[in-house]
C-alpha cells in the first residue's frame, strides 16, 4: 500500500515508518518545512493548508500529528496547543480527503484513552461513555473531526495508551528512576493503560487492512498499575522504588496533568483489537519495559 503519514518523524511515526518499510509498503510523509525528497509533501496544519494532490495514488492516511502530552506543565497556552494541534491537523487532512479526486480508502487517525477520564473500579472498552475532563474533551473534539471524512473512507480512531518508550511519556520519569528517587505516585494502585512502542506501530499496520472502523483501543492485554510499571522500571535499572510522591504534591506541581496523566485510573480493554486477529509481541508491561531498555 501507499501510505501517507502525518507525524512521521515523531516517536510512533518513526517506528511505524520502519515497520511499514520492512513490510514492503510505500511510505510518504507530510512535512512542515520545504519538501526535499520525492516522498515528502509540505503542509501547514496551523493554516489549514494541504494540497489534495499529496493524496494522489495514496491508499491510506495515518495522522499522528499533535503536541506532546508529556511536555509539562500544561500552561493555559499549552493546553490550547494540545487541542488546536490535533483538531487543526485532522481538519486539514479531512478537508483534503473530501477535495481529493479519489479519496484514500483508509484514515487511521490518532486518538487516546484519555477520552475515558478517571474510571476507578471499571473496565472500559470502545463502547464506554467519554469522561468530562480536559483530555476527554480534547479527544472527543479530535475524533469528531476525523468522523467527517468522506463516506468512502474507512476511519479508525487509534485510542492509544501510555507508550512505553524512552522518548515517550516515561521520559520525565526515567532520570528520576535512575537517580534512585522513584516510588509510588499517589496511591500507585491506579491502572495505567500501557502499550509497547513496537506493538503500537504493529497495531496500526494491522489496522491498515482490517475491516474495523470507529474507535479501537491500542493498549497491552495485561492490566498494570502505576506501581507495577514504575516498580518494574526501577528493578530493571537496579534502583530502589521507595520514595512516594503524595497526590497533593503532584497536583500542586502539575495540576490537571497530574490528575489526568499520572493519577487517573483507567483499566482499558483491547479485546476488540485482539478479536480482530492482532497478536501482541509484548503481553506484559515487564516484557515491554525490558524491550524498551534494550533499544539504543
Amino acid at each position: 500500500m501507499r501510505v501517507l503519514i502525518a507525524g512521521a518523524s515523531g516517536l510512533i511515526g518513526s517506528e511505524l515508518s520502519l515497520q511499514l518499510g520492512v513490510a514492503g509498503h510505500d511510505v510518504r510523509r507530510l512535512v512542515r518545512r520545504e519538501a526535499i525528497r520525492p516522498n515528502e509533501f509540505r503542509w501547514d496544519p496551523a493554516a489549514l493548508s494541504l494540497d489534495p494532490a499529496a493524496l494522489d495514488g495514496v491508499d491510506a492516511v495515518v495522522n499522528l500529528s499533535g503536541a506532546s502530552l508529556a511536555r509539562l506543565p500544561w500552561t493555559p497556552g499549552y493546553r490550547k496547543e494540545i487541542l488546536h494541534s490535533r483538531v487543526q491537523a485532522t481538519h486539514t487532512l479531512v478537508d483534503a480527503l473530501r477535495r481529493a479526486h479519489t479519496a484514500p480508502s483508509v484514515l487511521l487517525n490518532g486518538s487516546a484513552v484519555g477520552i475515558y477520564g478517571d474510571r476507578a473500579g471499571e473496565t472500559v472498552d470502545e463502547a464506554s461513555a467519554p469522561g468530562t475532563d480536559f483530555l476527554a474533551e480534547v479527544v472527543t473534539a479530535w475524533e469528531r473531526e476525523a468522523a467527517l471524512a468522506p463516506d468512502s473512507t474507512r476511519v479508525v480512531m487509534l485510542r492509544t495508551g501510555l507508550v512505553l518508550a524512552k522518548g515517550g511519556a516515561l521520559k520525565p520519569l526515567l532520570p528520576i528512576t535512575r537517580l534512585g528517587l522513584s516510588g509510588p505516585l499517589g496511591a500507585g494502585t491506579q491502572h495505567w493503560p500501557w502499550v509497547s512502542l513496537h506493538d503500537e506501530a504493529a497495531a496500526i499496520v494491522h489496522l491498515l487492512t482490517s475491516t474495523l472502523s470507529g474507535p479501537v483501543n491500542i493498549v497491552g492485554p495485561t492490566p498494570a498499575t502505576a506501581n507495577d510499571i514504575m516498580g518494574l522500571l526501577a528493578r530493571d535499572l537496579h534502583r530502589p522504588f521507595k520514595i512516594p510522591v503524595p497526590e497533593k504534591m503532584l497536583t500542586l506541581l502539575l495540576q490537571d496533568a497530574a490528575r489526568q496523566l499520572l493519577l487517573a485510573d483507567q483499566n482499558v480493554s483491547s479485546t476488540l483489537l485482539q478479536e480482530d486477529g492482532f497478536r501482541f509481541m509484548h503481553e506484559t508491561a515487564g516484557s515491554a519495559l525490558d524491550w524498551m531498555l534494550r533499544q539504543p
